[in-house]
């Protein structure tokens, strides 16, 4: 059974952009936080022989944006479909 279109044009924009809200908060988490404000408590750990705090500096945060690219991408075709304006193959 496929799922019917629910809700208007405003519904749909205002989950759009709850989720990249969302998003950017977590990629400014990560890519901020983690990598500036939080460094001192991080480099106490390592991963591959750098400190934690520097790995999230140099490329934690760069794996991050590139995870939260395709789950947007996921997101976005499950909303897509829950507001009937999923692309058709």
């Amino acid at each position: 059974m496929a799922d019917r279109p629910t809700g208007s044009a405003a519904d749909y924009w205002r989950a759009n952009i709850r989720l990249v809200l969302c998003l950017l908060v977590v990629w400014f988490i990560v890519s901020y936080g983690c990598g500036i404000l939080l460094v001192d408590v991080l480099n106490q750990f390592y991963i591959g022989g750098y400190p934690l705090g520097y790995f999230f500096a140099q490329q934690g945060a760069i794996y991050v944006f590139l995870f939260l690219i395709f789950f947007y991408a996921w997101c976005m075709n499950r909303i897509d479909r829950k507001f009937g304006v999923e692309e058709q193959e």
